[in-house]
């Protein structure tokens, strides 16, 4: 078990009285925890920023099956970068709506590139690109 170490923070009242509300609301046991996931939140968007570290992220997608060519444009898209992708899932959302996530790993930069170019691609209405690594104790 890793060593804990305290120490102290100094905070405007309005600002402290504002971060417990979101802990309560967050369900957090205490500042503590809540503290510890911010500073790991940073550390790993620093990590991506930097991008040279061993990355993973899930990437959403919502798209109209329904668009001419859509299918196989993502599918194009997604074989390029093979070497990226872990695993994906596809779900019907509706008759014309579907929504694919696919698990990916690897650099930051070639994995934020296939997000960006999916996330481009003509008939994709929505996507989100969820970020993490494997840095700072968090593998």
């Amino acid at each position: 078990m890793p060593k804990l170490v305290r120490f102290g923070v100094s905070m405007d009242a309005e600002l402290l009285a504002a971060f417990d509300g979101l802990i309560g609301r967050k369900g957090y046991a205490n500042r503590s925890e809540a503290i510890r996931d911010l500073v790991r939140d940073r550390l790993v968007q620093t990590d991506w920023d930097e991008g040279e570290g061993p990355a993973a992220a899930a990437l959403c997608l919502v798209y109209d099956h329904h668009t001419p060519e859509l299918s196989g444009r993502l599918t194009r898209i997604q074989h390029d970068y093979a070497e990226s992708i872990v695993s994906t899932l596809h779900v019907h959302l509706s008759h014309r709506d579907c929504l694919e996530i696919i698990v990916l790993k690897g650099k930051p930069r070639l994995l934020q590139e296939l997000a960006d170019r999916l996330l481009a691609t003509r008939g994709v209405k929505h996507g989100r690109l969820v970020t993490s690594t494997t840095g700072h104790g968090l593998a």
